[in-house]
């Protein structure tokens, strides 16, 4: 068996999760997700627990399992206490503004870049470089900091431009070698 798809996915006390059409749907405090069982698996509610298990010992079906035991952990944590990505901006002049619904960015472009900002996710900037980007649906948080990352990725030479907080990063020697 798998070692994660075998593990009961614990629900936290104030969230409600019900199964019904093939999906499985968590609401919490931070909000409502679904998530989609794929085929050969079955889902089960018991003692304030979700029980994954799966149609056969395939190797497509193992893959499976602990994924969508992994999907529904992310959704009862999502909905319970969040996911967060943090990133920092780099150099001179750059810099983030939250205007409405956008991230305004300055990034050395002869433009500004207006970023909007999906529903569900909250965007915060401190300093004007450090942007922390919140929400209940990991997949969403993760994919809307990588946006936001690739509107100037990190230069290996000179260091500048849009990183997560926790990215390190190897500066290049240039030309010359002599730096």
């Amino acid at each position: 068996m798998s070692r994660i798809g075998k593990q009961p996915v614990t629900i936290a006390s104030g969230v409600q999760v019900t199964l019904a059409d093939g999906k499985i749907t968590v609401k919490g405090p931070n909000g409502t997700l679904e998530q989609a069982i794929p085929d050969g698996m079955t889902v089960s509610q018991e003692d304030g627990a979700v029980i994954i298990k799966r149609r056969d010992d395939s190797k497509s079906q193992k893959a499976l399992h602990g994924l969508t035991r992994a999907l529904i952990q992310n959704a009862v944590t999502g909905v319970t206490a969040g996911f967060k990505k943090d990133l920092e901006i780099h150099g001179v002049g750059y810099r983030a503004d939250v205007k409405g619904k956008n991230v305004v960015f300055a990034l050395g472009y002869s433009h500004p870049i207006e970023f909007p900002i999906p529903e569900g996710i909250k965007v915060a900037i401190d300093k004007n470089t450090l942007i922390t980007v919140t929400g209940a649906d990991r997949q969403q948080v993760g994919q809307v900091a990588a946006e936001m990352r690739a509107l100037r990725p990190p230069d290996v030479y000179k260091l500048k431009g849009v990183r997560y907080a926790d990215e390190q990063l190897r500066k290049k020697a240039g030309k010359s070698g002599a730096q």
